[in-house]
C-alpha cells in the first residue's frame, strides 16, 4: 500500500473546498487549486467560516481551528500539485477529467494515486487517457463533504488492488464510511437517486405541487431535505450534468431522462444556492 501523506485537491467550489477541510482536519497537509485563484480565495474563505462555526458550537477548540488552517495550502498553480493523492473535484466533463489526470500523472512522475470525485462518469473511461491507468480511482464525496460520513470507492478496469487498499485506509483515516461501488453509471447513490430527483421535477411539471409543497412533504416522511432544495444545495447544473450521465450510460432509458425545468434553470444561470437563485431565491434569505 501507498503511504499517503500529503493531498492535493483541484477545483475550489463547494466539493473541492469541502474535501480540503476534512483532509485538513484529519491531520493531511493538503493543496488546493484551481483555475479561477479568486475560488480559491472564496473557499479559504469558507472553510475558516465553517471551523468558526464549530468553534462557536465547541465541537473545536481555537486551537484546533487554528492547526486545521494551517494544513491547508494555496497553490497558484497546477504544477505544485506535487503529493501523494489528488482528488480531482473539478467540472462533470469527461475531456476535462482526462486532459487533467494526463497533466497530473506527469508532474508526479507516475507516484500519485489520482482520484476523481466524479457522481456518475466511468472510472476506467477516465483511466484510458493515462500511461499508468491502474493508479486511477472513484473517491466520490457527499455535500457537505465535512460532515457525509459516506464515501463511494469505485475501481476502474485497470485499478490495482493495492491502489483500492490505500483509499480505503485513507477512507478511515478522515472518518468516512466507505463503500465499494462498481463502476457503472451513477454508481449505487446516484442511481438511485436519479429518481428521487427525476419523479419530483415531473411531478414539478404536471402541476401535481409546486417545490415548496414537495420539499415540505418529503422531510415531513422523514428526508432531512426535499428534492428541489436538495439540487439547489448540490447545484442545479451539477444535478443535470449527473442526470444526462446517467442517461447516457444506460443508453437514455427513458427512466432517466433529463428534465426541462431543470435545463431550463440552467440557461438562465440559476444554479442554486451558488448563484443566490435556483429554485427558491436565496437573495430573499
Amino acid at each position: 500500500m501507498k503511504k499517503i501523506k500529503s493531498v492535493g485537491v483541484v477545483g475550489a467550489g463547494t466539493m473541492g473546498l469541502g474535501i480540503a477541510q476534512v483532509c485538513a482536519a484529519n491531520g493531511f497537509e493538503t493543496f488546493l487549486f484551481d483555475v479561477n485563484r479568486d475560488q480559491v480565495d472564496r473557499a479559504l474563505a469558507t472553510i475558516e467560516s465553517n471551523l468558526s462555526k464549530s468553534l462557536e458550537k465547541g465541537r473545536i477548540s481555537e486551537l484546533e481551528k487554528t492547526i486545521v488552517l494551517s494544513r491547508i495550502h494555496p497553490v497558484a498553480e497546477l504544477a505544485q500539485l506535487k503529493v501523494d493523492l489528488v482528488i480531482e473535484a473539478a467540472i462533470e466533463q469527461l475531456e476535462v477529467k482526462k486532459e487533467l489526470f494526463v497533466q497530473l500523472e506527469e508532474i508526479n512522475e507516475g507516484n500519485a494515486i489520482l482520484a476523481t470525485n466524479t457522481s456518475s462518469i466511468s472510472i476506467t473511461a477516465i483511466a484510458k487517457a493515462l500511461r499508468d491507468p491502474s493508479v486511477c480511482i472513484g473517491l466520490h464525496f457527499f455535500n457537505p463533504a465535512d460532515r457525509m460520513k459516506l464515501l463511494e470507492i469505485i475501481s476502474g478496469e485497470a485499478t490495482r488492488p493495492a491502489i483500492l487498499a490505500s483509499i480505503k485506509s485513507f477512507a478511515l483515516a478522515i472518518g468516512k464510511t466507505a463503500v465499494v461501488a462498481k463502476d457503472s453509471p451513477g454508481f449505487i447513490v446516484n442511481r438511485v437517486a436519479r429518481h428521487f430527483y427525476v419523479e419530483s421535477l415531473k411531478l414539478l411539471e404536471r402541476n401535481a405541487a409546486d417545490a415548496t409543497t414537495m420539499d415540505e412533504l418529503l422531510r415531513s416522511a422523514g428526508f432531512k431535505m426535499g428534492p428541489f432544495e436538495l439540487m439547489d444545495l448540490i447545484g442545479v447544473d451539477t444535478n443535470l450534468a449527473v442526470t444526462k450521465s446517467v442517461y447516457e450510460g444506460f443508453r437514455r432509458a427513458h427512466r432517466f431522462a433529463p428534465n426541462q425545468i431543470q435545463q431550463q434553470l440552467v440557461d438562465d444561470g440559476r444554479c442554486g444556492r451558488k448563484s443566490g437563485r435556483g429554485f427558491y431565491d436565496y437573495a430573499k434569505t
